[in-house]
């Protein structure tokens, strides 16, 4: 369990013992004066001589690329947006994904989504390009700083190639253009990988605080990248590496309450965390997403709630799913009003959030979890299911009903009893029974090619074709002139 004055110290040493450097970066962003100039850089205030001599000002400026995470309203929505388009969850008024398209309304959040990507982006380019100028800093500290900002420009990139395709790739040789043509989905994940071999390389085996990320954060997210694109073999590979390290390991749970100790406001990492964005008990640097999934009538967030995702018990999803598995008890009835049994998840809750941006709860964008799942389907996709495969799904699996992932339960499901297809549409159901919440359901059945075959069956929708893919912001079509509105538009916007 964790004490939120750490956290809170663990902000103030990282972030103030380098203030002058991160105002720096924020005073160029006001002079700049929007989110899209604050892609271009200005040398002349962020200087080799004046700014990346030290290890102190190097790691300023690497500071400077997680703001767009902590406590972003852009990022909550983001994720909101994709869990309303999962199986098992419906957005509220607004946010309710009807699979034909996004309204206006959705589309300006996800622009502001994009925004947030592309200035950590910036932030990671300056750290790229200007790191190796320091006179006064090691090359080992270089490597890891750079290494650093390549995970991070990774990252972005990687959410935003999965929902708006191909996008102008801006990178620390071209920062200062402003008209940057759009590149192909496949140019995309060449960058994408070729930054996650780099940090792999540089990164250190643990991660020097909670929230940073390490070797294995780039392999687990190289991982579901190539996972992403089809290379069974490196995904398996990499979530071996993952797996082999015995660095991680599944936290048992017996009931439901237990669930608090992996994502709960107090916990500061656990050995199943690999790479989160962190959230602290304090208005300001908290996790807005909190306030989503909460009511303001239960007590679950000491601010409120804005109840935005839900579901109804009558679900094929909720009534298919056997009671006896723990992560269904995350569910609970609840009145909001509306027509039928509603209900919401109890999995991300903070009662002493002082405000909608104060929950204390982090956002876990990949966990151990994640490494076995990968692994199980990759292995799958390549030998068909084999011994490991199974193995790997059953231990999340068996954790999930309260058993010891590492030791052979009554639940555990049988290799005999599955061939290649079977054992993929199991693999898709544990995914959303194990990451929900996480906003990570609607990439995993469009990457599987099951979401119009499972949207269909759970809520009886067909999906229109220009539902897969976002909008390119109209303030990047505005601000960017090497796109051309019509031609560079994904279908249908």
């Amino acid at each position: 369990m964790k004490n939120n004055n750490n956290k809170s110290n663990y902000f103030a040493k990282h972030f103030l013992k380098s203030w002058n450097a991160i105002i720096a970066v924020f005073l160029l962003m006001i002079i700049l004066g929007s989110c899209e100039k604050a892609l271009v850089e200005e040398p002349k205030f962020l200087s080799g001589e004046t700014f990346y001599n030290t290890v102190e000002e190097v790691e300023g400026a690497v500071n400077a690329i997680y703001p767009p995470y902590n406590s972003s309203f852009s990022l909550a929505d983001y994720i909101s947006i994709s869990e309303s388009y999962s199986d098992y969850l419906v957005g509220r008024n607004t946010f309710f994904g009807d699979f034909q398209g996004l309204t206006t309304t959705n589309t300006s959040r996800t622009a502001g989504a994009w925004d947030q990507f592309y200035l950590s982006i910036r932030n990671a380019n300056l750290v790229i390009n200007l790191a190796p100028q320091g006179k006064n800093i090691s090359q080992a500290d270089i490597d890891k700083y750079v290494g650093e900002a390549k995970f991070m420009r990774a990252f972005a990139y990687f959410q935003l190639v999965k929902n708006w395709g191909g996008v102008p790739l801006r990178v620390e040789t071209n920062m200062l253009d402003v008209d940057l043509k759009r590149s192909t989905a496949q140019e995309t994940y060449d960058l994408i990988i070729a930054d996650l071999l780099d940090a792999e390389a540089k990164l250190p085996e643990t991660a020097a605080v909670a929230g940073r990320p390490s070797k294995y954060a780039a392999k687990t997210l190289l991982a579901d990248v190539y996972l992403q694109t089809g290379n069974y073999t490196g995904a398996r590979d990499k979530a071996g590496d993952v797996i082999s390290s015995n660095k991680y390991a599944l936290v048992p749970i017996k009931t439901v309450d237990d669930f608090q100790e992996i994502f709960g406001p107090d916990v500061v990492t656990t050995s199943e965390e690999i790479f989160y964005t962190k959230g602290t008990r304090q208005s300001g640097l908290g996790t807005p997403f909190v306030m989503h999934v909460n009511h303001s009538s239960n007590g679950f967030h000491g601010a409120g709630g804005w109840f935005i995702l839900y579901s109804w018990s009558t679900t094929p999803y909720y009534t298919g799913w056997d009671d006896n598995d723990k992560r269904k008890e995350l569910w609970y009835p609840l009145d909001m009003g509306l027509v039928g049994k509603t209900m919401m998840n109890k999995k991300f809750i903070d009662p002493l959030a002082p405000s909608s941006s104060g929950a204390g709860n982090d956002i876990p964008w990949y966990r151990y979890a994640d490494a076995l799942m990968i692994y199980a389907e990759a292995e799958a996709r390549i030998e068909g299911p084999t011994a490991q495969a199974m193995e790997a799904l059953n231990q999340v699996h068996r954790r999930g009903y309260g058993y010891d992932p590492k030791t052979p339960s009554p639940v555990d499901f049988k290799l005999a009893d599955y061939n290649a297809s079977s054992f993929l549409d199991l693999v898709v159901k544990e995914y959303g029974y194990e990451f929900q919440l996480e906003g990570k359901r609607w990439s995993e059945l469009k990457r599987t090619g099951k979401a119009q075959e499972i949207i269909l069956a759970m809520k009886e929708i067909t999906i229109a074709p220009k539902n897969y893919l976002w909008p390119i912001p109209i303030s990047e079509m505005n601000f960017n002139k090497a796109l051309d509105p019509v031609k560079d538009q994904n279908p249908g916007y």
